[in-house]
């Protein structure tokens, strides 16, 4: 160990006694080498040196330039406290409608390492000035012209603020990517109409609220007007099934009386039917030679031990040998009837 830093240091001693020069890079720094004096290769030296290392040299016959490629922010604003410049450094213009109108806009950008010899060579000797004399100038020019193609209303529209903002970003890439400049991001912040028009745009939303909220009560008007409605028909729906279910209830009981009755009316005729077919038969067996023997048998059984008296016929009594049995029964019957009767 001691032997190596032994030989460093004469190393060292010697690169110093032949007038030698260290250059270094820093974290995030490229170098470019500029041979002012070669037999050959004289110029800028197409080679970009890497970050964070220490290079060496011969002065005067060499020159050395670096270049930062960290993210950079170009802040064009309205704020005099922030941003690249203390005074006022918004971007101003109008809208497609003919308004005016101021905008805050960043620009976020990074050096391409490997063009640091080329923009040495061709565009800027330093950060600064590729910032100010390059970035800046492209940058507060094109913005301008695409934010312009909004309508002040579209202002107001995050999403179409956004979507000029990546073409902002692809038109300024287009431009300075040839240079050795890499956009990553255009981003838009505050932006400002005049006072008096701002006004006017201010009023106008209050007066949008105010008929937005007005649309909005109707809306819940409506909608409440709807749920009294579905309500009131949901209730004759109600009043309708139970009308619909009272009638089916009583047509189905008037039905079944009905069928009831029916079947109690056909049961009657049938046992009239019956009862009348029976007494048919009943005569008919009467008319014939063994009806007139029941008869007699009958007129006999219910004249058994009862009283019979006779009458001389001289006297107006009944003669037994010319009376007519059936006038007699026929008689009997009558009176029979009168004493029920009483």
């Amino acid at each position: 160990m001691k032997q190596t830093i032994l030989i460093l240091l004469a190393l060292f001693w010697m690169l110093t006694a032949t007038g030698c020069v260290f250059y270094t890079t820093g974290e995030t720094e490229v170098g470019v080498r500029t041979r002012k004096f070669a037999l050959t290769g004289k110029g800028v030296e197409d080679k970009a040196y890497a970050p964070g290392s220490t290079y060496i040299f011969l002065p005067f016959i060499n020159d050395w330039h670096t270049f930062d490629t960290k993210l950079q922010n170009l802040e064009m604003v309205f704020d005099q406290k922030r941003g690249d410049r203390r005074t006022r450094d918004d971007l101003l213009f109008k809208t497609i409608d003919g308004n005016d109108i101021s905008l805050d806009v960043i620009i976020a950008y990074r050096i391409d390492a490997d063009k640091a010899p080329y923009i040495l060579q061709n565009v800027a000797k330093n950060n600064r000035i590729l910032r100010d004399k390059i970035v800046r100038t492209i940058a507060r020019s094109k913005p301008r012209d695409i934010f312009g193609e909004l309508t002040t209303e579209e202002f107001y529209v995050a999403d179409k603020r956004e979507l000029q903002a990546q073409r902002a970003k692809d038109v300024l890439q287009e431009m300075l990517g040839p240079l050795g400049i890499v956009i990553e991001k255009v981003l838009t912040k505050d932006y400002r109409f005049n006072a008096e028009y701002q006004k006017a745009i201010e009023d106008k939303k209050v007066a949008d609220q105010q008929v937005q909220k007005n649309r909005s009560a109707q809306h819940a008007a409506l909608e409440e007007y709807k749920r009294k409605l579905e309500e009131a028909k949901g209730e004759v729906n109600k009043l309708i099934a139970d009308a619909d279910g009272a009638y089916r209830k009583a047509k189905i009981e008037s039905d079944v009386y009905f069928e009831k009755q029916k079947l109690l009316a056909e049961a009657i005729k049938a046992e009239g039917i019956a009862e009348a077919k029976g007494i048919q038969e009943m005569n008919n067996a009467l008319a014939g030679s063994g009806g007139e023997a029941l008869v007699k048998l009958r007129i006999a059984e219910a004249l058994q031990n009862k009283q019979i008296m006779l009458l001389p016929v001289s006297e107006g009594g009944m003669n037994l040998k010319t009376t007519d049995i059936n006038q007699l029964i026929n008689t009997m019957g009558v009176k029979s009837l009168a004493g029920a009767k009483k």
